[in-house]
């Protein structure tokens, strides 16, 4: 059977006349959608932000997400009116993986779960400050989204923090040359800060 013939199983919309959403629902939605970006759709991302005790959740360790269990106290239909009211603002898009639609970022929506990550990634990295445990942490970084990468650079150079050298060092030595050189120049000037 060719592509074209493949029955694409069909979603509606419905923001259920929501006018906004809050900033922090909105981080939160799109929070829980990294998980599952182009894995899932929206029954899924429902299901992470009521915090659903349902196996494939706990089988797919989305029960770890950060946001899981969010929106505990509404029903799957109105996270499902939130998540659409994401898509139709064009926060988040949906795209077909063969025949079952799944949720993809738009520009608009990773523009701040690129924040929301890089934040939450410096909170881990200030976490293992004090540690030599980090190793495992820093090959989790590589090949991820360079301008996330660089954004959390930035937000380690503003912290003026030296502590993070050594963490920076050891990143330094496994990732590519681009990030290399990114991460030199906030240890050159986490060593010697201007002013």
């Amino acid at each position: 059977m060719s592509r074209r013939n493949v029955r694409r199983v069909p979603y509606y919309l419905d923001s259920g006349g929501i006018k906004k959403l809050p900033p922090d629902e909105i981080k939160a939605i799109l929070r829980g959608a990294d998980d599952i970006i182009v894995r899932g759709g929206r029954n899924l991302l429902s299901k992470i932000l009521k915090g659903s005790k349902e196996k494939k959740i706990f089988e797919l360790h989305l029960d770890e997400s950060p946001v899981y269990g969010y929106f505990k106290d509404l029903t799957i239909k109105e996270i499902l009116t939130k998540i659409d009211w994401l898509i139709i603002n064009r926060y988040l898009a949906i795209e077909y993986d063969y025949r079952l639609p799944v949720l993809v970022y738009t520009q608009k929506g990773w523009e701040i779960e690129k924040e929301t990550y890089a934040d939450e990634l410096l909170e881990k990295m200030k976490s293992l400050l004090d540690s030599d445990n980090y190793h495992s942490f820093v090959m989790s970084l590589k090949d991820r989204d360079r301008k996330m990468i660089l954004l959390l650079l930035d937000k380690i150079q503003a912290t003026g923090n030296k502590h993070f050298i050594p963490i920076l060092e050891y990143w330094a030595t496994i990732d590519y040359k681009k990030v290399r050189k990114a991460i030199r120049k906030v240890i050159d000037s986490l060593v010697n800060p201007i002013g």
